[in-house]
């Protein structure tokens, strides 16, 4: 772990990973949590795709890329924390499934038609919505979610409970949880990393522990 200290200062729209490390409240109160320097370390995921990339918090393949690519400026600044819901609504139209297959360090092999796959170091997306909510950023795992193809009805039932942290409980629902997963489906899947679209590429994920070292409150 680096002996260098990193402190968020959530002043973005999601701030999703700011939740997980107890950040928030007022500019004065979050400047007082980063002076009194109490450190957590957080675990790093390395995604190799047609390049490499790093993130701490989330990322999303399928439906999601559709997402971001309405989230414009213009709806971030109308909508704030909502333009997540926003966006997500305005590329329904674009719901796609891929013939997918996921395999999840050396022992386990899946393979289904899916809308999203889902790596979680960190719980929220979106805002806040819980994705992951069980998942912790310090405990040498990637929480990883699937959402299957399915009708309009059981789409919609997974959409409300992820919006509550219940859709674990869905039996459509895959969970599993590893240190290397690597995907690849067909068409290409379109990712994103910690928001940021990187390409099609069939990615690897690989957790790197307690790589980092953050500022923490509560």
């Amino acid at each position: 772990m680096t002996p260098v200290c990193i402190g968020v200062v959530p002043l973005g729209t999601g701030n999703d990973f700011a939740r997980v490390l107890g950040l928030s409240g007022t500019l004065e109160n979050l400047i007082e949590i980063l002076l009194a320097g109490k450190t957590r370390p957080i675990d790093l995921v390395r995604a190799r795709m047609e390049r490499t990339h790093y993130f701490v918090n989330v990322s999303a393949g399928g439906f999601s890329a559709p997402v971001d690519e309405n989230l414009t400026p213009e709806i971030k600044r109308t909508w704030g924390p909502l333009s997540y819901l926003r966006s997500a609504a305005a590329a329904l139209p674009q719901l796609q499934a891929y013939k997918t297959h996921v395999r999840i360090d050396a022992s386990e092999e899946l393979s289904s038609e899916l809308y999203n796959v889902v790596i979680c170091n960190g719980r929220f997306v979106g805002g806040g919505l819980p994705i992951a909510p069980e998942a912790d950023p310090s405990d040498g795992f990637l929480d990883v979610i699937l959402v299957p193809k399915g009708s309009v009805a059981e789409t919609a039932l997974v959409a409300a409970q992820i919006v509550l942290g219940k859709h674990l409980s869905n039996s459509r629902v895959v969970f599993r949880r590893g240190r290397k997963i690597s995907v690849r489906s067909r068409p290409g899947m379109p990712f994103n990393v910690d928001g940021e679209l990187v390409g099609r590429a069939p990615p690897m994920f690989e957790l790197i522990p307690a790589a980092l070292n953050f500022i923490t409150g509560k």
